[in-house]
């Protein structure tokens, strides 16, 4: 006995109830995530954000536009040292082979460990604050990070030919300002040395990077 197709009739009903449950499925409670993401309450929350301690989010953490110019980013151990947490001083002079070497000394007097990592920054000012002779430039160096522990300290070298040899214009400072690395705010040692050069031939002073310590 033949077998028949089914009649037309029916044929449309069963496509019509195919139609009516695909449209329920898409229709159901919940929204589907984004690619690449989560959901919660209706907005994405990225999976690509670099956690604490990775390279990127230590970068972001250390950066000028992420400083809250408070020491809230100094409460874990190895952030940068900010300027509140630090005292500066200049150590005794280790003159030789014309030159005057001062070791530049910034001491954690924080309850808490940090980092200082390159160069500082420094500038000779005479009783009026006014800058004396031209910002003083870097020296070759490999910068390393040196951690600081409560009352530990780093310096970094000050140095400068003497005037009496290289023949430049010399002033005496009242003051130095020191301004520790990735900082804005300084901090100002006296000045009891002597004329330090600020014009004329090889009257550059210069500075390296910092070393645990506070001398050579």
């Amino acid at each position: 006995m033949a077998h028949t197709s089914p009649s037309l009739p029916r044929a449309a009903l069963l496509a019509s109830a195919v139609a009516v449950l695909g449209l329920l499925t898409a229709c159901g409670p919940g929204t589907a995530a984004p690619a690449g993401g989560a959901t919660s309450g209706g907005a994405a929350l990225s999976t690509t954000s670099a956690p604490a301690g990775t390279a990127s989010g230590r970068a972001a953490a250390g950066s000028p536009a992420a400083s809250t110019g408070s020491d809230a980013g100094a409460t874990a151990a190895g952030a940068r040292c900010r300027t509140s947490q630090l005292k500066a001083s200049v150590g005794r002079d280790d003159p030789g082979a014309g030159q005057e070497n001062f070791p530049l000394v910034l001491t954690n007097v924080s309850g808490r460990t940090c980092t200082v990592h390159g160069y500082p920054g420094a500038a000779f000012l005479d009783a009026t604050g006014r800058q004396l002779g031209p910002d003083p430039e870097r020296s070759g160096g490999t910068p390393t990070t040196v951690t600081l522990r409560p009352g530990r300290s780093a310096w970094a070298g000050l140095t400068f030919s003497n005037p009496g040899v290289s023949g430049a214009r010399t002033a005496t400072p009242a003051a130095l300002i020191v301004t520790p690395p990735d900082e804005r705010d300084h901090l100002t040692v006296k000045w009891t040395a002597g004329p330090v050069p600020v014009g004329g031939n090889a009257s550059s002073v210069f500075l390296t990077v910092f070393r645990p310590g506070t001398a050579p």
